[in-house]
Order: C-alpha cells, then structure tokens, then sequence
C-alpha cells in the first residue's frame, strides 16, 4: 500500500479525535441551522471564507453548481477568501488552477497554508536552511528563505509541503534525522486527508503527527485549524467584524473548529468532502464540533 493510500472516512474522523489536543480550543453554537446553500444565508455575512478541497472541488474537478454560486456572491458584493491547506504550489499556480476549474478568483483572494508558513519561517529560525518534503516538481521561487528538496542532507530545519512523493525510506529517513538532532519541523498541511476523486488521500499531518507520537517532538503547524492561517485571512477583510464572516468548509476538526476558533461562523458542507455518503449528526455528536449551519453543498 502506498504512503499516501486512499483511507475511510471513519478512519479519518477517529485519528482527527485522537490529535485534538493538538488543536485550538473554540466554542460553539449548541444547535446547527439547515440551509439549502450560501446564498440562503447569504444576508447574514459580509465574507465568506472557502475551503477548497470538498467545497469547490474534489481533486482536479469542479464541484457541480459551485462556480455559478461563487458568480452569485459576488453579484451580491460578499467577499471572498480561499482558505486553503494545499501547500505544494505558489499562490500565482493555485490562481491558474482555480481559473481553470471556472472561477475567478484573484491573487488577493487565495491565502494558503504554504503562504502562512513561509511567512513565518524566519520568526521559526532566522536564517536556516530548509530541508523540504514535496511533491518533486514543486518550486521555492516564492520563498525568501533557503529551502531545497530534502534527500537526506543535513539541514538546519524540515518543511513538510506534501505527501505525494512521500515513501517509507523518505519516511524512514526522516524519522532517522529528526532521532538523531532535534530540529524545527515545521507542517505547512496540516490536513490528515483530503478528498480526490478516488477517495481520502492521507496528507502531511498524518505523517507528522504520527513521528510526534513516535518522537515526542511537537511540530509547528501552519494552516487550518491553527489561528495563524484564520489571521492571515482575516487580514485580507479589513473593516468586517468576525461574526460577519463565514468559514465555510468539508471538515469538522480543521474548517469548523478553526473557524470557531477564529470567532467566525462556521458552515459544514456535507455531499463532496470528507463526509460524502455520511450522516454527519453521528460525528457531530462525537466530537461536539458544531457549526452555526449546514447544507449539502455551496
């Protein structure tokens, strides 16, 4: 089986349970509203911020319905942030991505955990050089500090991008490094999967809470549902207090409890992400992670 294997839905949603503590505390509404898509609710917000991944697409395909949505939010002036954990392209290639995919989003509008982490390299370790786990076409010409593909040579640092190279003597490897010095590791996906149209492909923070489980070393994450990515999206709304925002997103523990967490509303998308073919009030209860609404896609 390959190390970024197609895993179940309730394997995903137990292993996110088991790492909540990892996670920022947040509170949330005791009941959650049904709508029938973003514009029902649409009066409510000034803002809504979109996951990617089971909101608008499902890998490299788009979700029915969700350009013509994105069209009508903007004729109702809404504005508009991807608040996305894809972190293996630059900012102006997931813009080229969405374009062809149907929607029109600006650089301005598309914040990724990759910017969030990269942003925030040197405040990590000032001037170190960066050891990176990617995909192997990805590019660094977007990042101001020394970042360089890792195949095993010493580094000051690891910057975990992507899974999609990933293998067990990269792993293993890895693993060997960080045993033998301590080291910043810095996860710029916090995600533990993400939906392809194949299925839940397991995702760097998989990976990197596994060796802080194996390691007992505490990873510094970058992206939903850490605080910083929600900051960095927020910047881009000035003027627009956090109860006007919406974060809009597939799953619980990242889009919905980051959102909280942020002090923003928060809408679980059902149909084409993490619980497609689910009831989610099960997992709802579970977790008491509860969003202000639901709706089976945007």
């Amino acid at each position: 089986m390959s190390y970024n294997e197609i895993w179940g839905t309730q394997n995903a949603f137990d292993r996110y349970e088991a790492i909540r503590i990892r996670m920022p505390l947040a509170v949330f509404p005791t009941e959650t509203t049904q709508c029938t898509g973003l514009l029902e609710i649409a009066d409510q917000f000034d803002a809504f911020v979109l996951d990617s991944f089971g909101v608008l697409n499902v890998g490299e395909t788009a979700i029915p319905g969700a350009v013509t949505c994105i069209q009508q939010l903007r004729a109702r002036c809404k504005r508009l942030i991807v608040l996305t954990n894809a972190a293996s392209y630059t900012r102006a290639t997931a813009v080229r991505r969405y374009r062809a995919l149907g929607f029109d989003f600006a650089p301005n509008e598309v914040v990724s955990s990759r910017d969030v982490a990269v942003a925030r390299l040197d405040e990590v370790l000032p001037g170190a050089r960066w050891g990176a786990i990617a995909a192997p076409d990805d590019q660094f010409s977007d990042i101001e500090a020394q970042v360089e593909h890792w195949s095993g040579q010493e580094v000051d640092g690891f910057l975990f991008l992507s899974s999609a190279a990933l293998d067990a003597d990269i792993l293993a490897s890895l693993s060997a490094a960080i045993r033998h010095r301590k080291r910043p590791f810095v996860i710029a996906n916090p995600d533990l999967v993400a939906p392809r149209e194949t299925g839940l492909s397991k995702e760097p923070g998989y990976y990197a809470n596994q060796l802080a489980d194996t390691l007992n070393i505490a990873p510094v994450f970058f992206g939903k549902p850490f605080n910083n990515a929600f900051d960095d999206a927020k910047d881009r709304l000035p003027g627009i207090q956090s109860h006007r925002i919406a974060m809009v997103g597939d799953t619980l523990h990242t889009d919905i409890l980051g959102g909280a967490a942020a002090g923003f509303r928060t809408v679980l998308v059902r149909d084409h992400g993490l619980f497609a073919g689910h009831a989610t009030e099960t997992f709802i209860n579970r977790s008491g992670i509860v969003p202000d609404f639901s709706c089976s896609a945007i």
